[in-house]
């Protein structure tokens, strides 16, 4: 794929970058190397002080790095700017809490033996973050906000159709004041990843993807004994119970299935509805699903502007078809309009078996499949009928089933009425094939540190 700014809402290519070469990709390896020698001796208060100012320069730059972000892969500006107040807060938090996050751990000294003893979390080094293009700021922020907090020095690959963005992200923590080569970003193609990964100077690695990137790298970073984090795909369940609030609940599963154009690994993709209340949610989110605005996603009053690729769109497509031409029904939406661009309406489909594709496939564009169960077990087992395991939604007002749900849905995260979102105090992540290891909170900033046992003898 070409490193190139595609519009998605006309198809028109912009501007195009040149790969690095073997070497300027060397040069710029070694000299991250030569900066994790250093910048690992700066201090808590020093670091902070860095991010807080590159929090400074988003708050500042936000409506011109909003048009970009949307320029390059077709949400919505309002959503883009939301992002970057995301990324300003993510900042924020690590600013005020790595020193605390990070802080030297006791244990007590007599059962070891020792006068004193504690963990120490220190820095790895060089860490190659390869990130995707939906959230292309807050993805490659949730990495670098607290790997830079903890003392780690950051390469970022990103997605071939976010150049620009990637390249802010380079010059932000330039401006913000960090040291030389902190962080760089690296133009290359998917085929040079693997050598990166595997240069003795990059001590560790983290993807957010597919899942077959997801195997390609773990793979890479397995054989050569790095750590590695991964936060891949999802096919997140939104349960509705009886004791739900329906209006509410349909409200939140259209902000849920169309947010970002669809295109969230974390958005919910199947509902799963109680008998009871079936015809009624169903009704009550086809509506809300039907009356979205798509639109161009620089005006204000659009919701859903057009996906990011022409094969994202294709994948759609088909995944629709195929669903169709073995039973489903279409109840809303369905079909592309006949416009320029990579455009794909809000859609709801009902009636999907396990012959679909749709039924084991995570669809990322603006598709919601609804399914009736007639009880919470069937339910669970229902939500938990595929490999993915990142986000689930409950909805019930039953304290039973809050903690069935709790207990019994095979994921990362379960929000209880409410939609499946990340935040900076909070780990991030997935099981089964959706990935593993955490980012965001305390778990996130120390995914990528070294934590040594340090025993005094008495």
């Amino acid at each position: 794929m070409a490193i190139a700014t595609t519009d998605p809402r006309t198809g028109e290519v912009l501007t195009t970058f040149d790969e690095l070469t073997a070497d300027q990709l060397e040069d710029r390896l070694a000299r991250a190397a030569a900066a994790a020698e250093s910048y690992r001796r700066t201090t808590h208060e020093q670091r902070a002080g860095w991010l807080r100012a590159a929090a400074d320069i988003l708050d500042k730059r936000t409506d011109e790095i909003a048009e970009l972000m949307t320029l390059e892969m077709g949400k919505t500006k309002k959503a883009s700017a939301a992002e970057i107040g995301k990324c300003a807060a993510v900042l924020r938090y690590y600013a005020d809490n790595a020193a605390g996050l990070l802080a030297d751990e006791p244990v007590d000294a007599a059962t070891v033996n020792a006068s004193q003893a504690y963990a120490r979390y220190l820095p790895l080094g060089v860490v190659l973050a390869i990130m995707p293009w939906n959230f292309p700021l807050w993805q490659a922020m949730r990495f670098a906000a607290p790997a830079l907090a903890a003392g780690n020095v950051g390469l970022l690959k990103h997605a071939s159709n976010v150049p620009q963005t990637a390249l802010f992200m380079e010059e932000l923590f330039a401006e913000a004041g960090f040291p030389a080569d902190v962080f760089q970003t690296l133009l290359i193609g998917s085929k040079l990843v693997d050598g990166v990964i595997r240069d003795d100077r990059v001590a560790a690695a983290t993807l957010t993807g597919s899942e077959g990137a997801g195997v390609a790298v773990g793979k890479a970073a397995g054989e050569s004994l790095k750590k590695v984090v991964l936060e891949l795909g999802g096919s997140d369940p939104f349960v509705v119970m009886p004791s739900a609030d329906l209006a509410q609940a349909a409200k939140v599963a259209t902000t849920s299935r169309s947010q970002n154009n669809g295109q969230s690994c974390i958005s919910a993709k199947r509902f799963i509805v109680h008998t009871d209340v079936y015809d009624e949610f169903v009704d009550l989110f086809s509506k809300e699903m039907a009356s979205l605005v798509v639109g161009d996603p620089m005006q204000e009053g659009t919701d859903v502007g057009p996906l990011s690729t022409e094969q994202g769109r294709e994948d759609v497509e088909a995944l629709v078809k195929d669903a169709v031409d073995k039973g489903a029904k279409v109840l809303v939406g369905g079909s592309r309009p006949d416009r320029d661009g990579w455009w794909y309406p809000p859609t709801v489909i009902a009636d999907i078996t396990d012959e679909m594709d749709m039924y084991t496939e995570e669809v990322f564009g603006p598709v919601a499949g609804v399914y009736r169960v007639a009880d919470i077990d069937e339910a669970i087992a229902l939500a938990n009928a595929t490999r993915f395991g990142l986000g689930s939604n409950a909805w019930t007002t039953d304290a039973a089933e809050q903690e069935r749900f709790i207990a019994d849905l095979a994921a990362g995260q379960t929000f209880i009425n409410g939609m499946v979102a990340s935040f900076p105090a909070l780990p991030f992540g997935g099981v089964k094939a959706s990935g593993h290891g955490r980012e965001l909170a305390a778990h996130g900033i120390r995914e990528f540190t070294n934590i040594k046992t340090v025993w005094f003898g008495k």
